[in-house]
């Protein structure tokens, strides 16, 4: 997948900008706050049909602003493809590819698959499970439609569930109904998952000892309620317990990922570097698990990648970033010596701007 122009109205900081990308690295300079990583968040919501950071639509309009419009213009697979959004506050999100609106926006998770790299990931490691569950999610959704589906479903029917417990309902019917579909379908993104580890974690570790040069031992653990049996017994043994509490305390909505650093957790004893590698390589084993399995290479974003590593671990970073194993890759930085250095490595083309408060300009 590649992104070969793209235009942007009223979103965030970026009064208007229209950018034509390298369809290989692509560079943006400049200080903190200037709308580098806002840049970035355009393309990831052009992907995802939302904004990285998770804010309610209506924030990522420019201040002052009703609205924001987002179009870009794609290669997928050799052919073209345009995907258009626009928010207008008070109304309806438009998502559309190439003029025509989607029903479901669910429908184009995965058409334009996309890995970001940013500051926000040490939340992956420092904040609760769902965090992790939902980098999990957004893999597989890119490229197993009956997860999204199943997982979905699984939601809504949890949400029943714990409609009935916060109404202290005691009627067993009622929750054999929404037990029964929770089961069936946790048992399909379990399954899902847990294969999807088996396959991810051997590319993790690789990327992880790349960049640490092989002198820390680190491991991803995947728990889940359903390694222990059927969800649906555990729910109905759970229910008086449940019932008190006021919400469901079994089900694949409590999965985790165990991250560790020798025998000990990552965010208790991993120093700043340690956590960053972490974190990059999750995201580099995404990149390779989504383009070895769906129908086009991903499209690449590194969001202040540098900061935190020491310079042997920056090194090795930009051999891998320079090397041909990725498509498509947006990097920002405040420091050029890290993307001249980036660009001199690799003979692939290449395009570097600069932003300024909203405003970017092709440094020759």
């Amino acid at each position: 997948m590649i992104i070969k122009q793209l235009s942007i109205i009223n979103f965030k900081n970026i009064t208007q900008a229209d950018l034509w990308f390298s369809d290989n690295i692509n560079c943006f300079l400049g200080n903190n706050g200037m709308g580098k990583s806002n840049l970035l968040d355009a393309i990831y919501y052009l992907s995802f049909c939302k904004s990285f950071t998770h804010v309610v639509d209506s924030q990522n309009i420019r201040h002052g602003e009703d609205f924001f419009m987002l179009q870009g213009i794609y290669d997928r697979n050799n052919n073209p493809e345009t995907l258009s959004c626009g928010i207008r506050k008070r109304q309806k999100k438009s998502f559309k590819r190439n003029k025509k609106e989607y029903e479901r926006l669910s429908d184009h998770i995965g058409f334009a698959p996309l890995v970001m790299v940013s500051p926000a990931d040490s939340i992956l490691i420092h904040g609760n499970s769902e965090e992790r569950r939902r980098f999990i999610d957004v893999v597989i959704s890119q490229w197993d439609k009956p997860y999204l589906e199943s997982l979905i479903r699984y939601n809504k029917a949890l949400e029943q569930r714990n409609t009935l417990l916060r109404h202290e309902v005691n009627d067993p019917l009622q929750y054999e109904i929404w037990e029964e579909q929770m089961a069936y379908t946790a048992t399909i993104v379990y399954n899902t998952r847990r294969r999807f580890l088996e396959q991810f974690i051997p590319v993790f570790n690789h990327f992880y000892n790349l960049i640490a040069d092989g002198h820390e031992q680190v491991e991803l653990t995947y728990r889940s309620h359903l390694s222990e049996g059927a969800l649906q017994q555990q729910l109905a043994d759970r229910r008086d317990r449940d019932l008190i509490l006021g919400y469901t305390t079994r089900g694949i909505h409590r999965d985790d990922m165990e991250m560790t650093l020798g025998e000990y957790p990552m965010k208790r004893i991993g120093s700043q570097g340690q956590c960053k590698t972490y974190l990059i390589a999750l995201k580099l084993a995404q990149y390779e698990f989504l383009a070895k399995n769906g129908n086009t290479a991903p499209i690449l974003l590194l969001d202040d990648l540098f900061d935190k590593l020491d310079s042997q671990r920056v090194e090795r970073i930009m051999q891998l970033v320079a090397s041909d194993i990725f498509g498509q890759i947006f990097i920002t930085d405040t420091n050029r010596e890290y993307l001249d250095s980036i660009v001199k490595r690799t003979t692939s083309d290449h395009r570097l701007y600069h932003v300024s408060n909203g405003e970017f300009t092709i440094i020759p």
